[in-house]
């Protein structure tokens, strides 16, 4: 018999519809709770963490639920932990429990597009489809994986890409490494390259920019008097952005601030290529980290987290690299 542990953190599939109204809200309690799910060889423990609608999650409850497991597998002999969580934020906490946890088990995360009593609901299915891969030898070690709609995906590349369509977790230019179905889990992909940062707390301020056509250094200036310890921009193409910004960035790094960019592309990866003012050699030469296929919110959490145990720009620049 193996051991899931389900933690719920809130969200969609813990919310219901109002049959009056058509809203979606929390109801008193987890409606998740009530169905007690059996399994022929799996044995489930559950524990309700956080309440929280997924706008509502910060670094704190993610570090706060990073702990949680890491307790539990130290107190009990655990094969595998699946986490339930609303969509708008749950690409962010899988990809820093995949950077922080220190755990081999499968670690799975969930959610739903529709509430628990909306027709189509998704919430149950997902949460049954996640226990069979938490459950599946196969997953161990391949990271937090994110659970949806007959699909398994990387932290690291999984995205939400519609606003309610159920399928709206993607892997842009990779797809998924796994799928579900009625007969089990199929793995077709596994991850290479695997970051692991030491997170035991989280002091730092990371903003996060996204560059535009004829912007100006007004928003830089701004953050200057913010004084943050980094900055991500996501960036035009390659990595380039307008030539307007250069004196400002110049100072936040003079001032110690680190700045990664990314692109705004959803597929690609940033380089060093054009030579013009602005342009991605001009700013890798500037001294400006280059990340590696990492959209802005899961660059922000990386920064932040690196932040903790290094200020150098090379070593910050390794840690991107992967």
């Amino acid at each position: 018999m193996k051991h899931i542990f389900v933690i719920h953190t809130g969200g969609t599939i813990s919310m219901s519809e109002d049959e009056t109204t058509g809203e979606v809200k929390q109801g008193e309690s987890n409606p998740l709770l009530k169905h007690l799910l059996t399994f022929n060889d799996i044995v489930i423990t559950s524990k309700e963490l956080f309440y929280l609608p997924s706008p509502h999650i910060t670094p704190k409850e993610m570090l706060e639920l990073k702990e949680t497991i890491e307790k539990a597998c130290q107190k009990d002999q655990i094969d595998g932990i699946v986490i339930t969580h609303g969509t708008d934020t749950l690409e962010e906490t899988a990809y820093f429990l995949d950077l922080t946890l220190n755990v081999r088990i499968p670690v799975v995360i969930t959610g739903a597009m529709r509430s628990s009593n909306e027709l189509g609901s998704d919430g149950l299915y997902n949460l049954v489809s996640s226990i069979q891969v938490a459950a599946s030898t196969e997953a161990a070690d391949m990271g937090v994986l994110v659970v949806m709609n007959d699909e398994v995906h990387s932290a690291k590349n999984a995205t939400k890409t519609h606003t309610s369509n159920v399928a709206t977790f993607q892997s842009p230019q990779y797809g998924p490494i796994g799928i579900v179905n009625k007969r089990g889990v199929a793995f077709h992909h596994k991850p290479v390259n695997r970051t692991h940062l030491k997170a035991d707390h989280l002091t730092k301020q990371v903003m996060l920019l996204k560059a535009y056509a004829g912007m100006d250094d007004t928003i830089l200036k701004a953050i200057a008097e913010v004084k943050p310890d980094g900055l991500v921009i996501e960036a035009l193409g390659q990595g380039n952005l307008p030539p307007t910004l250069m004196p400002a960035l110049a100072k936040l790094m003079n001032a110690g601030v680190k700045i990664v960019i990314v692109s705004r592309c959803f597929n690609g990866i940033v380089q060093d290529i054009y030579s013009y003012e602005g342009g991605g050699k001009t700013l890798k030469e500037a001294g400006i980290i280059f990340s590696n296929g990492l959209n802005g919110q899961k660059a922000r959490l990386k920064l932040m987290i690196a932040l903790e145990t290094t200020q150098d720009a090379g070593e910050l620049q390794k840690i991107f690299s992967f």
